[in-house]
């Protein structure tokens, strides 16, 4: 099977170009590879290379950049993705996407289920979102994975953020009203691949799942999870967790809002796939412990 992953050195498109050897030959491209906003040039790779699935790990992330660049943000998240599923339907071949919790405003209580009603808050959400509908508007064949708080050792993440600040800083204020499941690229990129499998076989269809580890943090608890296991390492750090305080998402402004509540049910992906998955501090140790236990740390 040839498969064409876009979005190959993104923290999840890094874990991709390893989990998805073992299903086919992989065409594994970078943003020099392919210009998202070229979709002229998106829909000639396309034809060109002939995959029998699409992974589309790529996407515009700036969150605070997109409300004043909306533009570019659309047509990556958005108008690329059309033109990746009207391939996809055309051709009768699967597309992998991966969408995100900014699609919803973090006002339920519990758990966002897929069928929820999606109110996104910033431009980044709504694009993502209008990614969501393109896909399902296109008809084609599709699995569509929101996930959340994705880190892993490479690339920028949260993990890194707070690790960089620790040695520098001898007191941090981090948001603790907001609140979600820290999840790895790893754990996301294992999971696709069973997904593809798992589509194969006929036991999961098309349509949109949650994909997160178990568990729930807020970005407070989760700063001092990192810290707390980071100077159980050996790190040395200009400060410990009882140093990092609790504050208001009010306290933060940023230009674009976040969701209050990101927490996402996994019941329908993980009965579908006969899998448990792990809660996010498996994976936040794991990736904590690469990071602080190399002699490059």
């Amino acid at each position: 099977m040839k498969i064409l992953l876009f979005g190959k050195d993104g923290q999840v498109g890094r874990e991709l170009r390893r989990t998805l050897l073992p299903l086919g030959e992989v065409f594994a491209l970078n943003r020099q590879d392919a210009d998202l906003q070229n979709l002229t040039g998106l829909d000639r790779l396309l034809q060109t290379v002939k995959p029998e699935l699409i992974v589309n790990a790529a996407a515009y992330t700036a969150v605070d950049k997109a409300e004043t660049d909306s533009a570019t943000a659309f047509r990556i998240n958005a108008e690329a993705v059309e033109v990746m599923a009207g391939h996809a339907f055309r051709q009768k071949i699967l597309l992998v996407h991966y969408s995100t919790d900014y699609v919803f405003d973090g006002q339920k209580p519990g758990a966002f289920v897929e069928t929820d009603a999606t109110r996104p808050l910033g431009v980044y959400g709504l694009s993502k979102r209008k990614g969501e509908e393109a896909i399902e508007q296109s008809r084609c064949n599709a699995l569509i994975f929101r996930t959340s708080w994705v880190f892993s050792a490479h690339g920028g993440n949260f993990i890194k953020t707070i690790l960089r600040l620790a040695k520098e800083k001898n007191r941090l204020n981090i948001v603790a009203d907001q609140f979600g499941a820290p999840t790895s690229a790893e754990l996301i990129a294992d999971v696709t691949a069973l997904a593809i499998a798992g589509y194969r076989s006929g036991r999961i269809g098309s349509g949109i799942y949650h994909l997160t580890a178990n568990g729930e943090a807020n970005w407070h608890r989760f700063a001092r999870h990192i810290v707390d296991r980071a100077l159980a390492n050996g790190l040395p750090l200009h400060l410990d967790a009882s140093q990092i305080n609790a504050i208001t998402a009010e306290d933060y402004p940023a230009p674009a809002r976040r969701p209050k509540n990101s927490r996402l049910d996994t019941s329908l992906l993980s009965s579908g796939l006969g899998l448990q998955l792990p809660d996010w501090t498996v994976h936040a140790n794991r990736t904590i412990d690469q990071l602080t236990l190399s002699p490059f740390s």
